[in-house]
C-alpha cells in the first residue's frame, strides 16, 4: 500500500515539473525543422511587375530575410514600423512574401473569382499597404494560393525568416518581431553570417 503511494505522489511530481518547465517556453521559439536546412525553392512574381520573378535562388551569396506578410493581417501592422526602421538602416536585404493576399481575407470570397481578377485585386491591396504604411522591401513577391508558404511551414502571418548566403534557413521567428529580437537576435545572427 505504501509503495503505492510513494509511485502516485513520484506521478505527480514529475507531471508538475513538466507543466512548469512548458508554462515557461515561449510559444514564438517553436522549433521549425527547417532551420538549418537549405530553403525551399520557389519562383513567385514580384509586386511590382507583372512579367518578373523571383526565387530564392536570387540571393545567392547574401545573407538575407524573409518576412511573410498580408494586407488583412493585425499582427503584420505592428511589427512594419520595425521592418521599415530596419530597411532604412539597409543592414539586409528583406524580401516580402506577400501570403494569400486575397484567399487569406474571409471577407472575400474568392471560388467564383477568375484568377487574374484575384492576382490584379492582390496586387492592388498589396501595394495599396505598403504606400499607405511605409515599404522596407528589397522587393515583394505574391503567394496568392498560399503554396510557397506551406513549404516554408508558415503557421500564420506575419513569420520571418534569416536566409544565409548559402540559402540555408538559420532562423525562423513566428509572429512579429519586436524590438528585443532585432536587436538581440536579428542584428546579431545577421552580422555573425555577414562574416
Amino acid at each position: 500500500m505504501k509503495n503505492k503511494y510513494v509511485w502516485l505522489l513520484a506521478a505527480f511530481a514529475a507531471l508538475v515539473v513538466l507543466l512548469a518547465v512548458g508554462l515557461n517556453l515561449n510559444p514564438r521559439e517553436i522549433p521549425s525543422p527547417l532551420v538549418g536546412k537549405p530553403a525551399p525553392a520557389f519562383e513567385l512574381p514580384r509586386l511590382g511587375s507583372t512579367d518578373q520573378r523571383f526565387g530564392p535562388k536570387d540571393m545567392q551569396g547574401q545573407v538575407w530575410m524573409l518576412n511573410v506578410w498580408s494586407s488583412w493581417c493585425v499582427s503584420c501592422r505592428q511589427e512594419h514600423p520595425l521592418l521599415v526602421e530596419l530597411g532604412k538602416r539597409r543592414v539586409v536585404p528583406i524580401v516580402g512574401l506577400n501570403y494569400k493576399e486575397v484567399r487569406g481575407d474571409g471577407g472575400i470570397d474568392t471560388s467564383k473569382m477568375p484568377l487574374e481578377q484575384e492576382n490584379a485585386l492582390a496586387r492592388e491591396r498589396a501595394a495599396a499597404w505598403l504606400k499607405s504604411h511605409g515599404d522596407p522591401y528589397t522587393l515583394s513577391v505574391l503567394d496568392l494560393d498560399g503554396r510557397v508558404g506551406i513549404d516554408y511551414g508558415v503557421y500564420g502571418v506575419p513569420e520571418t525568416y534569416v536566409i544565409d548566403k548559402a540559402g540555408v534557413i538559420r532562423y525562423k521567428q513566428i509572429g512579429p518581431i519586436t524590438p528585443e529580437v532585432v536587436e538581440q537576435k536579428l542584428l546579431p545572427l545577421i552580422a555573425e553570417l555577414n562574416k
